[in-house]
């Protein structure tokens, strides 16, 4: 078979489920939760709700989608077909570019967490390491998975005894501060950077077996799934530190099991941590990759990323290309502000997402949810900090700008 072929479906609905989670149940729930409680205080809880409730929205808009066009490539995909040539190629730029932000931050993490001091060399190895596991095609990377989630709910679990247990109620919570509706939109805007990963179903729609009716059923178990796992563990969190302790706290998981008198833990926790960032990172890289093959193919990125491995079907030169961008990234760049830029820049191809479901049906029931996802995500990305906002836009500014200039040197 040639380079240019297709690729290879060989994924079900569990194996779906699983890329889900891996993406969803990463680093965000060992970082996120801090941040996100500096900004909403005791709204903590309700800015998860709003999070989920928005990536609810996306899911079901992605799931419909991916259902009616199965190939790699995910929004960029459907904007393209629903609403122009533009729209597609906006969607595809600002998940590129966000989810490559999202990659360092993942890899950096994992390296603070394996090697403090040494984050970097880490990072970069890591890259490689998981770069190369990808190359060997999916269902490696789905194997890997597997264990990496198991590794983690694991860890998440014994956090929530910990915290729960006969023990876990006896420190003093610090109280936050009072909640707002504009901290409670950022927070759900930082909470939403944990939750974005089930797109990665809908990205590698054309490895699924039958998508129409593996991708709608996948996109909203595994997004049950880590809100579930997400509300549980943030509230025994809090049970412990209340939201003014989890607000001020690096480590917040490792925080919590020691202030409950599970001290013996704390390593494990960071261990966990470790590997829920290379989790996260080796579904990032799957993602941004096929998203990077969809636009080789089309023109909008240098067609050698198009080639398809004539053995393994996977887009080994895309793939090799987004790790040669992160390694570079980790290596040379501190990405502290990652999750606010990487929020939005997602919660911007979501709402094209939301924008493309929006044209599958003109009935108004149909229509509530994608008109809720679409308001919903320009609300949370524009609620977030302002310096993530200003690095944001400008960037999807500058993604047009090349585009218009393409646009004009071709006619």
């Amino acid at each position: 078979m040639s380079e240019q072929g297709g690729l290879r479906r060989t994924l079900g609905v569990r194996d779906a489920v699983v890329i889900g989670l891996g993406s969803m149940v990463g680093a965000g729930i060992f970082a996120a939760p801090a941040p996100a409680a500096r900004a909403a205080g005791t709204g903590l809880l309700a800015g998860l709700v709003v999070a989920g409730f928005v990536a609810y929205c996306n899911a079901t808009s992605s799931a419909r989608l991916a259902a009616l066009y199965p190939a790699s490539g995910g929004t960029y995909v459907y904007g393209r077909e629903r609403l122009g040539e533009f729209w597609g190629y906006l969607a595809g730029w600002t998940f590129v570019v966000g989810k490559t932000a999202s990659c360092a931050a993942m890899a950096l993490t994992a390296g603070a967490y394996l090697w403090p001091g040494h984050e970097r060399v880490v990072a970069v190895g890591a890259v490689v390491g998981l770069t190369a596991v990808n190359h060997r095609g999916v269902q490696r990377s789905v194997r890997l998975t597997r264990v990496i989630v198991a590794v983690v709910l694991a860890v998440l679990a014994a956090v929530v005894v910990a915290c729960l247990g006969p023990g876990g109620g006896t420190t003093e919570q610090v109280p936050g501060g009072a909640a707002t509706v504009g901290g409670v939109l950022e927070a759900a805007g930082l909470l939403f950077f944990a939750f974005a990963g089930y797109a990665r179903i809908a990205t590698l729609g054309e490895e699924v077996r039958d998508p129409a009716r593996t991708i709608p059923r996948a996109v909203p178990v595994a997004l049950g799934l880590a809100l579930v796992v997400y509300a549980v563990v943030t509230a025994a969190v809090v049970s412990v530190l209340g939201t003014g302790g989890l607000a001020g706290s690096a480590a917040p998981l490792a925080d919590a099991v020691r202030a409950a008198g599970a001290g013996w833990l704390a390593p494990v926790v960071r261990v966990g941590a470790a590997v829920a960032a290379l989790g996260a990172l080796l579904a990032l890289i799957l993602g941004v990759s096929r998203t990077t093959l969809a636009m080789a193919r089309d023109g909008h990125l240098p067609g050698a990323l198009a080639a398809v491995h004539p053995r393994f079907r996977v887009p080994h030169r895309a793939e090799w290309a987004v790790g040669a961008v992160v390694a570079a990234v980790v290596a040379t760049v501190d990405l502290r502000g990652a999750i606010g830029f990487s929020s939005f820049g997602v919660l911007l191809y979501y709402a094209i997402a939301n924008a493309s479901a929006w044209t599958l049906n003109r009935t108004a029931a149909a229509r509530v949810l994608p008109g809720a996802g679409l308001l919903g995500c320009l609300a949370l990305a524009f609620a977030l900090p302002a310096a993530s906002v200003a690095a944001g836009a400008a960037v999807v500014l500058a993604g047009a700008l090349v585009y218009g200039i393409r646009r004009t040197l071709k006619s």
